[in-house]
């Protein structure tokens, strides 16, 4: 009785390991043959497209500090859809009458 249940459990075991093996148990997790990109929901912390999206994105905040006049060689660049004025690696945003000095993260 014994050796005929432990026949059954070493076949069964065998068996399951063969499929185990042959299959990779994809959709089981145990072993993956391939890895799956999902793209198209960038709000997935490890997906491509919100990797892309969250390195090639840049803030900007405002200072305290505000300037009456650019200084000279500035060049206008576009920021977050915000007209920038980039004065050698210092940041305006236009601000009323004068300008203000941001900070380009």
């Amino acid at each position: 009785m014994i050796r005929s249940a432990m026949k059954r459990f070493v076949i069964g075991f065998g068996v399951m390991v063969v499929i185990i093996v042959a299959d990779g148990l994809t959709l089981g997790g145990i072993f993956v043959q391939q890895a799956e990109a999902r793209l198209g929901r960038p709000l997935t912390p490890v997906s491509v497209a919100g990797v892309a999206r969250r390195t090639t994105r840049r803030t900007f905040r405002r200072t305290a500090v505000y300037a009456a006049t650019l200084p000279r060689g500035c060049t206008t660049v576009v920021i977050e859809g915000a007209s920038l004025h980039q004065c050698g690696g210092t940041y305006y945003q236009p601000y009323g009458n004068q300008y203000v000095v941001v900070v380009v993260n």
